[in-house]
């Protein structure tokens, strides 16, 4: 299943260098593997990242067997960020590979 977990630049770093996402993580399930059910989580998480006081929305995306527990760094496959601080709640956030981590953190 996909999970789409809210963050700030803070906690994407604390769970990169932890190499997993904390059980405790507020995390979004999408109700099924469509591009719409995809979206709607994606943006819900985003949501909550920001009403969380960050300026900058970030989404961790995951591949996970189950909803419950830690998630390995592994099971990451994207992660989504806003490149500028956020202003408009119908703006996406952009999409980078799980590489451009540390890339996105020197920018963060």
């Amino acid at each position: 299943m996909r999970l789409y977990v809210a963050a700030t630049f803070d906690l994407l770093r604390a769970y990169r260098d932890a190499g997993a996402i904390p059980a405790t993580a507020e995390r979004i399930v999408a109700s099924d593997a469509s591009e719409e059910a995809e979206y709607l989580a994606l943006m819900s998480a985003a949501d909550i990242a920001v009403s969380a006081g960050a300026d900058r929305r970030v989404v961790l995306v995951a591949e996970q067997e189950s909803e419950a527990g830690a998630i390995a760094w592994a099971n990451l496959v994207a992660i989504h960020a806003d490149a500028q601080p956020f202003t408009d709640p119908d703006d996406e956030p952009g999409w980078y590979g799980v590489q451009e981590v540390d890339d996105l953190l020197a920018g963060g």
